[in-house]
C-alpha cells in the first residue's frame, strides 16, 4: 500500500470516527427508592421506551425501584463514581450537598399542588440545578414531584403544641428537620421502604407523607389521623453521573435531556390532575380521621422563624417567596 493510499485510508477512518461513537448503544441504569406502583417508576419505564423510540433502538433504560441499589445516599455516590447512571432522587436527599435546593422546602411555601408545579418549572429553580455538577457530581436534567406533604399521626392532633414529643419520620434533609424541630417534634430521619415496619412496631408516632405513598404503602393502617395541612411541595430531580454525560454524544446528550424532560413533565401534570382525586381516596379508609385545610396560621411563627434561620443560607428562599407572590 502506498503512503498516499495509507493517509487516506487513515484520513477516511478519522472521518467516520465520531459516526460511530455517535451510534454507540447504551443501556442506562436507573435507580429510584419508590415502589414499581408509584406515578415515578411508571414514568421512568416510559421514559425508556421514548428513548428507545427516539434512538432508534440505540439507548434503553432499566430501572431498579423500592431501593434496590440502596438509600438514596447511596444511589447518590454511584452516580459520582459512575457505578450508577441515572436516578430520580428527592430534592430532599440533594439538600445535603446543594444548600439553595433546600428554599424549595420551604414550609407553606405553595398553597397547593398547582403552584408547587409553577414553582418547579420556573427559572428560579432551573438555575438551582446548574450547582449539580460541582456540589455532587451529577446533572440535573429537571424536577418533578410526588405530591405535597401531610402530616398522619396515631393520636389526634388538636394544636401544634400536639405535636411536641412525637417522634416524627422524615425524610433525612437538614431543612425538613428543622422545620420538625421548631415545632418541638423529634424527627426520625429514616428510609421510605422502613416506615411501615416503624410505624408498627412503635418506633415512630407519625409521618410526613404525600398522597401517593400513604396509598400505595398503607400507612393508614397504623397512622389513624391525618392533617390536610400542604405544608411543603416535594420534588424529585432526575440525574444522570457526570462521569456517564462525559462520554455521551452531543446527539445523545439531547435526547436523553428531551426524553427526560417530556416524563418529568408527564410526572408533574399527573400529581396535579390527580391530587383532588387521591384525597377523595383517603377519605374513603375506614378509621381514618382527615381535618382539611389546615392553614400556616395553625403552626403559629414557624414559617418566620424556619425563613429567618435558612434566607441566611440560600438567597433562593426570599427568590422562591418573591416568586410565589406573583401567581
Amino acid at each position: 500500500m502506498s503512503l498516499k493510499t495509507l493517509a487516506l485510508t487513515t484520513l477516511a477512518a478519522c472521518a467516520a470516527l465520531p459516526a460511530t461513537l455517535s451510534a454507540q448503544e447504551r443501556a442506562f441504569r436507573l435507580g429510584l427508592i419508590t415502589p414499581p406502583v408509584h406515578v415515578w417508576n411508571e414514568e421512568a419505564r416510559a421514559l425508556g421506551e421514548t428513548l428507545s423510540e427516539m434512538s432508534d433502538g440505540r439507548l434503553s433504560v432499566t430501572t431498579f425501584p423500592s431501593g434496590q441499589l440502596g438509600s438514596e445516599s447511596a444511589m447518590l455516590q454511584q452516580l459520582q463514581t459512575g457505578a450508577l447512571d441515572m436516578a430520580w432522587l428527592t430534592t430532599a436527599e440533594v439538600t445535603t450537598r446543594v444548600p439553595d435546593m433546600s428554599a424549595l422546602h420551604a414550609p407553606f411555601l405553595v398553597d397547593d399542588i398547582a403552584d408547587a408545579a409553577k414553582v418547579l418549572r420556573s427559572e428560579e429553580a432551573r438555575e438551582i440545578l446548574d450547582r449539580l455538577p460541582r456540589a455532587t457530581g451529577t446533572v440535573g436534567l429537571c424536577y418533578a414531584m410526588t405530591g405535597m406533604r401531610q402530616l398522619m399521626t396515631k393520636e389526634p392532633v388538636e394544636s401544634a403544641e400536639d405535636l411536641a414529643g412525637m417522634r416524627f419520620r422524615i425524610t433525612p434533609a437538614p431543612p425538613i428537620r428543622s422545620f420538625f424541630e421548631m415545632l418541638g417534634a423529634a424527627p426520625a430521619p429514616m428510609p421510605l421502604t422502613q416506615v411501615y415496619d416503624g410505624l408498627a412496631n412503635g418506633q415512630i408516632d407519625a409521618i410526613d407523607m404525600d398522597h401517593e405513598s400513604i396509598i400505595n404503602f398503607g400507612y393508614h393502617d397504623h397512622v389513624t389521623h391525618m392533617l390536610e395541612t400542604n405544608h411543603h411541595l416535594f420534588g424529585m430531580v432526575a440525574l444522570v453521573s457526570g462521569r456517564v454525560w462525559a462520554q455521551l454524544s452531543d446527539e445523545d446528550k439531547a435526547l436523553l435531556q428531551d426524553a427526560s424532560q417530556q416524563h418529568c413533565d408527564r410526572t408533574i401534570d399527573r400529581f396535579v390532575a390527580k391530587e383532588a382525586d387521591k384525597l377523595e381516596t383517603l377519605k374513603s379508609v375506614e378509621g381514618l380521621t382527615i381535618t382539611e385545610d389546615v392553614d400556616p396560621a395553625f403552626f403559629g411563627d414557624v414559617v418566620e422563624r424556619w425563613d429567618a434561620v435558612w434566607a441566611e443560607q440560600t438567597p433562593y428562599v426570599q427568590r422562591l417567596r418573591e416568586l410565589v407572590a406573583t401567581f
